[in-house]
Parts: structure tokens; C-alpha cells; sequence
């Protein structure tokens, strides 16, 4: 299939951007992990960079894999402005926009033929480097793909087909001398441009089944999932809304949360509602941590009952940072 014949598939399936390259390992990905690896960038962080001899192999995916289609959907829209006792949530997790792009996939692998794989937000494999390769996007120094039309406000995927499909080459794009998201970032998680230190990571403290270090809490603000701070400071990703067209908003999309209700409500009704949150063990506890460190960024006096009941827990990770909160809340009270 010719990139011609593909780009109009993929514009009857939706698709926001999208591209293919051969099926072959990745072997400079592959070495930059182990690298990383071994200077401690990754953290407890597993995802695709666990078993990089699985997620940097395609070709070991569907037996006679030729080709590798990577595609993007664009998720980007305004962020309302935050009430009294609310937390934020980063804008890929408003909704499950993978679940739409695997459908997509699937779809597309049956318009080609042939055997073929869906991987996305899978950890067999590695959808930025596929991405790379094809032309969808090129690395920022926030490692994020930023795609010429969408920025990185997408979310990637991957097919990997025994389908031909003809290679389409990489973007002959970079970052040049822009460094706003390394400036951006609060906490020095991307000092050396084009790596991430998850171990200074906001993001990852979100998702990470430990204590978030209590110098990372306040630049937390009121996120209780993710951060999306070094795109919000990529130039790249300006003026994307006005490039989105209607039909592709999410009417069932959730920017925002009650932290009362993430304090309050039942554990495993709360996990199942963010079923599509990675969330460590499908413990509940963990967002509920999240929530008391927003709510001492952001709260009131008034908040302070939602902390209480959390201070005189036997769950030392929750009773700690409860008493932080308590802390803080009363600090800030202060201040006003």
C-alpha cells in the first residue's frame, strides 16, 4: 500500500496524523533504556521500558511482521477554571481517548489485511519511537512526540501489520534552541534535554504506589493525576483548539474532580469510575493521597474535616500525608 493510499484510510477512519515505517527492532531506543536504566531515570516506573527486548522488537509481535503503522488522535481542549475544592486531572485522562484510538487500529488492520497487532498504551511496545520513525512527530525535549498539526497533544498507537505498507520518512523537524519546557518544568525532571528523570517527575509521583516527597507536594497545585506543565509551555501546542473540529470533542470528558468525593466515596466505586487511570494495584488509597495534597495546595479552612478522618488512620501512607496536609492548610490560613 502506498502512503497515499494510507493517509486517505486514514482520513476516513479519523485518524490525526499518522505513518509507517518497516518492522525492525529499535536498537538505538533499546540502548538509551538500558542507559537510563542504569542511571536510575526510570524510578519504579516499569510501563514499556520494563522488558525493552519485547517493546523494542515489533517484528516479534505478529509472526512476519513487515510494516509498523503508527497513528494519532488529538485530545487537546481548554482547561475550565478550577472551583473551591476541586482537583485537576492532566487532559489525556478527561476521557479514554485509547480506547477510541484502538478501535480506530482495528479497523484500519482489517482495510489493510493480513495478520496484525493493536498495540496502544500497551508495554510490548514502544509507540514514541514507532512515531519517530514514521514521520507522525519528532522527539521534544520534553520527550514528548510533537506532530506538526497537533503538537503532542495526542495520544500514539501502533499496528503492526504482515501488510506492506510503504514507508513514509521521518519529520526533518527539532526543538531547535527552545528550552520553555525544560524552564517550565518545577521541579528539574528535564535538565538534560530529550530525558526524563522520573524520579523528579510530578507526573510519575501521581502514579507512583509510594509517599510523594513532600518537596515535590506544593508544585503539585491541585493535579491529582498527571501534568501536563511542559506542554502547556510548548509553543507547538498553541492555537490547537482552533484547529480541532467540533464533532471530535468529548461531550463525556471530565477535566476535574471533587476532592470531597475522592475523599469520601466508596474505594472500589472510585477505582472502577477511573478505570482507565493506571492506578498501582488498583489501590484506592492512592488517589486518595493525591487528593490531600491537592487539597492542601488548594483548599480552605473549611476543607480541613476532608483531611481529618485521615490523620487517625492505620494506613501510615495516608495518615502521614493527611498530617502535611493539615499542616499546610493551616500555614496557608496564615498567609491569607
Amino acid at each position: 500500500m502506498s502512503a497515499v493510499e494510507l493517509r486517505q484510510i486514514a482520513t476516513d477512519l479519523g485518524f490525526d496524523a499518522v505513518g509507517a515505517a518497516s518492522a525492525e527492532p529499535y536498537e538505538r531506543a533499546e540502548q538509551a533504556i538500558h542507559e537510563r536504566k542504569q542511571r536510575g531515570f526510570f524510578a519504579g516506573m516499569r510501563f514499556a521500558m520494563a522488558r525493552p527486548e519485547v517493546s523494542c522488537h515489533p517484528e516479534t509481535l505478529v509472526p512476519g511482521a513487515r510494516s509498523v503503522v503508527t497513528a494519532a488522535l488529538c485530545y487537546q481542549a481548554p482547561a475550565p477554571e478550577l472551583r473551591a475544592g476541586e482537583g485537576r486531572l492532566a487532559r489525556y485522562t478527561w476521557y479514554d481517548a485509547y480506547a477510541r484510538l484502538r478501535s480506530k487500529l482495528d479497523a484500519l488492520g482489517h482495510r489493510l489485511g493480513g495478520a496484525f497487532r493493536a498495540v496502544v498504551d500497551s508495554n510490548d511496545h514502544l509507540d514514541r519511537e514507532a512515531a519517530a520513525r514514521s514521520g507522525v512527530g519528532f522527539f521534544g525535549k520534553n520527550t514528548m512526540i510533537i506532530t506538526r498539526r497537533f503538537g503532542s497533544w495526542v495520544v500514539l498507537g501502533s499496528l503492526v501489520t504482515t501488510a506492506e505498507v510503504a514507508a513514509t520518512p521521518p519529520l526533518e523537524r527539532d526543538c531547535g534552541s527552545c528550552r520553555l519546557c525544560i524552564d517550565a518544568c518545577p521541579t528539574g525532571a528535564l535538565d538534560e534535554p530529550g530525558v526524563l528523570d522520573a524520579r523528579k517527575c510530578l507526573s510519575y509521583w501521581t502514579q507512583a504506589p509510594s509517599p510523594i516527597p513532600p518537596g515535590f507536594r506544593e508544585s503539585l497545585g491541585a493535579s491529582v493525576y498527571g501534568c501536563d506543565i511542559c506542554q502547556e509551555a510548548c509553543p507547538w501546542n498553541r492555537g490547537i483548539e482552533r484547529r480541532r473540529s467540533v464533532e471530535r470533542r468529548s461531550d463525556d470528558a471530565e477535566a476535574v474532580v471533587s476532592l470531597a468525593e475522592w475523599l469520601t466515596c466508596d474505594g472500589a466505586e472510585l477505582v472502577h469510575r477511573y478505570r482507565r487511570l493506571y492506578i498501582p494495584r488498583r489501590d484506592p488509597r492512592y488517589l486518595r493521597r493525591n487528593a490531600l495534597v491537592a487539597l492542601a495546595n488548594v483548599g480552605t479552612d473549611e476543607h480541613e474535616r476532608l483531611a481529618w478522618p485521615y490523620a487517625d488512620s492505620e494506613d501510615e501512607l495516608l495518615r502521614e500525608q493527611a498530617l502535611w496536609t493539615l499542616e499546610r492548610l493551616r500555614e496557608r490560613a496564615k498567609q491569607r
